[in-house]
């Protein structure tokens, strides 16, 4: 199993730190939880580990998958997954089409088709392979995102506030399901929410320098 690796990480903005380096690591099934307030700069943390990084903004420190420095890496060649805080399900697309985004190109035809069924069954979204993301509630949708993320087979997992939309209802058990499915993946969740921290790991608080917009 995989272990996500950060080592003196901080993002600048004009020369300055935003947050205090930070060294972490992260083994397969105990998931780690950053929070800060709004502005800490969490989510640009999350940009710098997957190579997205924007203008204006740079990132110091190294970031290793499995003992191998991720940096020099273009971010479709990373092995992360990204889970954001809105779905971004494609609104011209059915659920089954926006999944096979996640699949590898060498998955054609019917097999493309089984697996996307199959996994919508493992998710209790059997028979929704055809349907309009349109037609489907707010935690449907969270769970056809999480499923496209791990259609993709990642090594690791980075969750940007991916509960705080949700209605408290439902995000108990998206939580639970997110984690769950995620558990033989280094897991680094990034919230200013501590019941998001509930699924147990490392929490560490961002020592912040300076706001980031």
């Amino acid at each position: 199993m995989s272990t996500l690796e950060l080592r003196d990480v901080t993002i600048l903005q004009a020369g300055a730190p935003l947050f205090a380096p930070l060294s972490l690591d992260i083994p397969a099934g105990r998931p780690a939880t950053v929070m800060g307030p709004s502005g800490a700069g969490k989510s640009s943390l999350l940009a710098f580990l997957t190579g997205m990084l924007p203008e204006g903004l740079q990132g110091a420190g190294d970031v290793l998958l499995d003992g191998r420095s991720l940096r020099p890496l273009p971010p479709n060649r990373r092995g992360l997954g990204i889970l954001f805080q809105d779905d971004l399900l494609f609104p011209h697309m059915t659920v089954g089409e926006n999944l096979g985004f996640g699949l590898p190109a060498a998955t054609i035809g019917h097999e493309r088709r089984r697996r996307i069924a199959e996994a919508l069954e493992g998710i209790e979204l059997g028979g929704f392979i055809d349907r309009d993301p349109a037609t489907l509630s707010g935690g449907q949708r969270a769970r056809v995102a999480l499923l496209r993320v791990l259609l993709s087979e990642p090594k690791a997992l980075l969750l940007d506030e991916p509960f705080s939309k949700l209605d408290v209802s439902l995000r108990d058990r998206f939580r639970s399901l997110v984690f769950q499915s995620a558990r033989y993946l280094p897991v680094l969740l990034v919230s200013h929410d501590r019941a998001d921290a509930a699924a147990g790991g490392q929490i560490i608080e961002l020592q912040t320098h300076h706001k980031a917009s």
